[in-house]
């Protein structure tokens, strides 16, 4: 929603504040907008793969939605795994050896279908319980595939913003190349009047300005967006590894859940009181 409002703030500060003294028909040259619209296209199919290009076109309508990545989230994540741990305290690890095979029937996982329904997240919690069920590596071990694990998953998806952020810098290029193709045209009509000489430069020179104002006013901003979601989207991982690996290593479950509540940003994260009072709530149903 912000983002619309920023596009409308741009384009009243832009073309708004141009119209009080000037024309906006001089803006109106379809043939640029067009050869720019086809250039930044061609540039963006150019530069990708079927598989890349399909996970631009897929990652961009997300920064018209908000971000799942809340307070009430977390505190469902953090209730979960609390369930997980503390079953695993009580009945030993192969009691959830049922939840983690098949997570889509667990009576816990399905208690919270914010957390459940993320087939990532549920993926990488599964996975990890699987290999604590298995016994095999040991908490070093696996805090380092966690890592690598993290590491991969926050670069590829930080592949669509990278996209999308090198073509807002290639955009005001195509502009220029849009402009000179103008000027070119205008160099062929030098015998004509002034007033159409004019004409003919100012929509040459349009080019130049679309290409600037599209790059930094709307393709870059989607660029940052799509940033900060992945950035957000990535905490929950890390949130993850030290509630299980704070369980590795001996820690009761409400320790453990509280490790994983301090690695949360501020914003996000629930109180220590809020936590404890809504596992308390939660166990009490």
């Amino acid at each position: 929603m912000l983002l619309i409002v920023g596009y409308v703030i741009v384009l009243l500060a832009s073309v708004g504040t141009y119209a009080v003294h000037g024309s906006l028909g001089a803006l109106w040259v379809p043939l640029e907008y067009l050869a720019i619209i086809g250039l930044t296209i061609g540039y963006l199919v150019a530069s990708n793969g079927p598989r890349s290009l399909k996970a631009v076109l897929g990652a961009i309508p997300s920064v018209l939605k908000g971000s799942p990545y809340n307070k009430a989230l977390y505190m469902d994540l953090l209730a979960m795994l609390f369930e997980i741990l503390a079953k695993v305290r009580k009945e030993g690890l192969m009691s959830i050896e049922s939840d983690v095979e098949n997570p889509d029937d667990s009576p816990i996982f399905s208690k919270y279908p914010s957390v459940s329904h993320d087939h990532h997240v549920m993926e990488f919690i599964c996975d990890y319980l699987r290999m604590m069920v298995g016994g095999n590596l040991n908490a070093f071990e696996i805090e380092n595939l966690m890592d690598i694990e993290i590491e991969t998953h926050h670069a590829e998806a930080h592949f669509p913003a990278h996209m999308v952020q090198a073509m807002a810098g290639a955009i005001p290029a195509m502009g220029i190349v849009v402009a000179v193709m103008g000027v070119v045209n205008v160099m062929g009509s030098v015998g004509a009047p002034p007033a159409v000489l004019g004409k003919m430069i100012g929509g040459a020179l349009v080019g130049t300005f679309l290409g600037i104002l599209a790059s930094y006013g709307f393709v870059e901003p989607i660029a940052n967006q799509l940033n900060q979601k992945v950035d957000e989207g990535s905490k929950i991982y890390q949130c993850i590894k030290v509630v299980l690996l704070s369980s590795m290593n001996g820690y009761a479950p409400q320790v453990a859940v509280e490790f994983g509540r301090k690695v949360l940003y501020s914003g996000d994260r629930p109180t220590f009181s809020e936590l404890e009072e809504d596992l308390k709530a939660r166990k009490g149903k």
